[in-house]
């Protein structure tokens, strides 16, 4: 009888855990900014309630944070990928939740703009994540993701010397050619790729980042902009030693995209596809005069509202778009262009990804906290950007691996 009840009090204890030393683990300490962090914490009774708060600083200095609370299994262990929390920033199973659900400590969040702190080595964000009772902090950590790796290096572009303005991201020489990318922002202006080049640098990818409007030297609106000044970018990143020239893809968000396909129609000896986020399939007029064309080829100004042909593209396309675009109807736009592809018999692959209720916020590197209205400063008005947060995070996480598979397939 003895031996069976020692035998009850050994299975009792092996299947419900008491607390011990209380541990959150987030993986590396080091990361790059698009890693998955797998927050799991340990050491807690089983089926103690506790609360995980996610902390980081922006460029501004204003504390961004998230929290919810979660209940430990019987083992007293919490594991954020596979646990939904009972109280939220966020609802569902969703392990990056804590990141991309971040508030800052005034305001509407749907309107601010999150940047991350930049220092000597580019971008980066320090997320701490403490583990709370109450009051009392239990346990905590602390996770660097950063942009660009200490292998990647950073060439600046002038018009003086290379005649753009850019930004030019290199990984480190391992010897052999490598898929170029070629950024391009959109109404913003400015230069305001340079975070995903130099991410796509630290992933091996050669990535030039260009402003065509809005900075020194270069027109203040999006308004007859030149298309030969993106082949002259392109040829400066063709010619790097690391970078394969047959297989440079522009990659382009909004604006962005709409010139990446002009280019990548136009140029198909330089530019050799292209990622479109949230794209138009037409020529979009100037901005923010409405009333001005927004490129020229050899002088002459493409005409607006006219169909963007694909026959010459010579190379993978990837439209990537939500069914909640505030700013113009992106994915019809993205499923025409896959059409457009179809029926020139482009013998690429091409592809419309179509996210249900994401907004014009639909890429591209995933889990930096976004609102749903952004401050166009040329207009002078705020853009209603559409989707929610967390269908624009949850697209944003999607697509950004299918990026990288196709910049790894060519």
């Amino acid at each position: 009888m003895r031996r069976v009840l020692v035998v009850l009090v050994l299975l009792l204890v092996a299947g419900c855990s008491g607390p011990g030393e209380v541990r959150v683990d987030l993986g590396p300490a080091v990361v790059p900014a698009d890693a998955v962090a797998h927050v799991k914490v340990s050491g807690l009774g089983g089926g103690d309630r506790v609360e995980v708060v996610a902390e980081a600083t922006d460029q501004a200095g204003k504390n961004w944070r998230a929290s919810a609370s979660y209940k430990a299994d019987d083992h007293g262990f919490v594991d954020l990928d596979r646990t939904a929390p009972v109280s939220e920033s966020y609802a569902g199973v969703d392990g990056m939740g804590l990141f991309w659900a971040m508030n800052p400590p005034d305001g509407d969040p749907q309107r601010q703009l999150y940047l991350p702190e930049v220092n000597g080595d580019g971008p980066r964000e320090v997320v701490r994540i403490s583990v709370r009772d109450g009051e009392k902090t239990l346990a905590t950590a602390t996770q660097t993701r950063r942009w660009a790796t200490d292998e990647v290096t950073v060439r600046t572009l002038t018009l003086a010397k290379d005649k753009v303005v850019g930004r030019l991201f290199l990984p480190k020489p391992d010897g052999k050619r490598h898929p170029g990318v070629f950024l391009l922002g959109g109404s913003e202006g400015g230069m305001s790729q340079a975070a995903g080049a130099a991410l796509l640098a630290s992933h091996g990818f050669p990535a030039l980042t260009v402003a065509y409007f809005a900075a020194p030297g270069l027109p203040k609106t999006l308004q007859e902009i030149p298309l030969e000044y993106f082949a002259t970018a392109a040829k400066i990143l063709a010619a790097q030693p690391a970078v394969d020239p047959a297989h440079v893809v522009a990659l382009g968000a909004s604006r962005g995209a709409e010139a990446s396909l002009l280019i990548a129609q136009t140029f198909p000896d330089l530019i050799h596809g292209a990622v479109l986020y949230a794209p138009t399939s037409k020529v979009a007029p100037g901005f923010p005069d409405y009333l001005a064309n927004s490129w020229t080829l050899h002088g002459r100004p493409l005409t607006t509202d006219t169909l963007i042909p694909v026959d010459h593209v010579s190379g993978p396309v990837l439209a990537i778009a939500g069914t909640a675009d505030g700013i113009w109807q992106s994915a019809p736009a993205a499923q025409l262009i896959d059409t457009e592809l179809t029926t020139a018999h482009n013998p690429y692959p091409h592809k419309a990804l179509i996210y249900p209720g994401a907004g014009h916020n639909v890429g591209t590197f995933p889990y930096l906290p976004q609102g749903t209205q952004f401050y166009e400063a040329l207009a002078d008005h705020t853009a209603y950007l559409g989707g929610d947060r967390p269908t624009n995070a949850a697209a944003q996480a999607s697509s950004w691996p299918q990026v990288l598979a196709l910049l790894r397939s060519l």
